[in-house]
């Protein structure tokens, strides 16, 4: 018998201490590559806002305005839908207010309640990422070897991760 191999006969034991352990190193590694890669889309923005001369608005800025898109929200639904800090939307929204990029007004069925949307300002920041991540569509498949098919089942994954970390605050797991 070969040194580290067995005759092929493994316990329930060793094979489960090996599934753990490549499922620990494939968590770890998405753990890794999840911040990584919000960091490079922060990246990938904020380079698109100095080639087009925005100094004014920071890439969280513009991937604010991006994700309120045509709607008209409050700051809870931003924390919601974009999994915001509470204190960093409320920050980026007052900066963006003051800059002209978001208009705001209170509900009113709730006074306490501020609904935001972008003035046309805050479209023209929104249209640019749309331009800027339609580019990208256009080259992902031929330059980044990023099929359709492999979004999807990454979508899948990170959906359901998404699912399972909610449950784990939700449910206190």
């Amino acid at each position: 018998m070969v040194a580290g191999f067995s005759s092929g006969l493994q316990t329930k034991e060793t094979l489960s201490g090996r599934e753990n352990t490549d499922l620990e190193a494939a968590y770890q590694k998405l753990l890794q590559l999840i911040e990584r890669l919000h960091r490079q889309l922060l990246d990938v923005i904020k380079s698109e806002l100095e080639r087009v001369g925005q100094t004014d608005v920071n890439a969280v800025q513009a991937l604010l305005l991006y994700n309120i898109g045509d709607a008209e929200l409050t700051a809870g639904e931003l924390r919601t839908r974009g999994h915001y800090l509470g204190s960093n939307v409320s920050y980026n929204l007052k900066k963006l207010v003051d800059a002209g990029y978001i208009s705001h007004e209170r509900s009113k069925t709730d006074r306490r309640s501020v609904r935001v949307s972008l003035t046309d300002k805050g479209c023209d920041i929104r249209d640019m990422l749309v331009d800027m991540f339609e580019r990208q569509l256009g080259s992902v498949e031929q330059v980044g070897d990023v099929h359709a098919e492999m979004m999807a089942s990454a979508s899948i994954t990170l959906e359901r991760l998404e699912r399972f970390w909610g449950d784990q605050i939700r449910f206190r797991l």
